[in-house]
């Protein structure tokens, strides 16, 4: 759904009233402040309605896209919460988990932090970006759940070594691999670049989508007016799932 930011009042879904352990991954992988990164205004506020309503253990969990620790990333961020679990990928165990699609567009495993599976309510919050023309939504903040080292091109970090396989089908086959129960994407404010430099601007946008990862990836990119290839790829593979 979408929802004008004055008016948006998260109510959990009724699983959270079920779950035991609710993962929830921020956009933070960069030291830039919200709307780059995932605020901690409205981490906070999801924060305490599933406190409200569940007494499970809540979970944030983010990687640094340079292989370094990400402690200092939350911490610049104002991430410091009472009773959440603060993991970083790089520290964690992981797991190589199987594509569930038939025919996978890029990969078949990825390679994940145990955590991720031990979890049984999955949230995704994310900022509202486009840089190139491209849209940084909900499915692409999955990307860094996967451990740097494991992914990295040469000494650089980041995860260059799945750019051969084309990254709108990595993006389709991650959203098929860790099916997120939920997203929010903050779109108080749009954040707006013209290259990956991570500088551009910020504009009042006064938006915040919730919902099934795929549809508000959707919903936000038709209000963006971008075209993402990723979108028809996974439509193309809920089609082949359905068959």
């Amino acid at each position: 759904m979408i929802y004008e930011a004055a008016k948006f009042n998260f109510e959990p879904p009724s699983l959270v009233s079920r779950a035991h352990k609710i993962l929830i991954k921020p956009g933070a992988s960069y030291p830039y402040p919200y709307p780059f990164s995932t605020s901690r205004e409205i981490l906070g506020t999801v924060i305490e309605k599933l406190k409200q309503v569940s007494d499970a253990d809540i979970i944030i969990l983010e990687g640094a896209a340079s292989g370094d620790p990400v402690y200092p990333i939350y911490k610049s961020l104002g991430y410091e919460f009472q009773r959440v679990l603060m993991l970083d990928v790089k520290d964690c165990i992981w797991v190589e988990i199987e594509n569930p699609l038939p025919h996978p567009f890029a990969v078949a495993t990825f390679w994940v932090p145990n955590v991720v599976l031990s979890c049984d309510f999955l949230i995704t919050i994310s900022s509202l970006r486009t840089t190139a023309n491209q849209g940084f939504l909900s499915i692409k903040n999955l990307l860094s759940l996967l451990p740097v080292n494991k992914y990295k091109k040469g000494s650089a970090g980041g995860w260059g070594s799945l750019d051969e396989f084309g990254w709108d089908k990595v993006f389709a086959d991650l959203y098929f691999t860790l099916p997120f129960d939920l997203a929010i994407v903050d779109g108080r404010k749009k954040f707006s670049a013209a290259d990956d430099s991570f500088k551009g601007k910020a504009e009042n946008f006064g938006k915040i989508f919730e919902g099934e990862p795929y549809e508000i990836d959707r919903e936000a990119s038709a209000m963006l007016g971008v075209d993402q290839q990723y979108l028809d790829i996974i439509r193309a593979g809920k089609a082949e799932l359905d068959n």
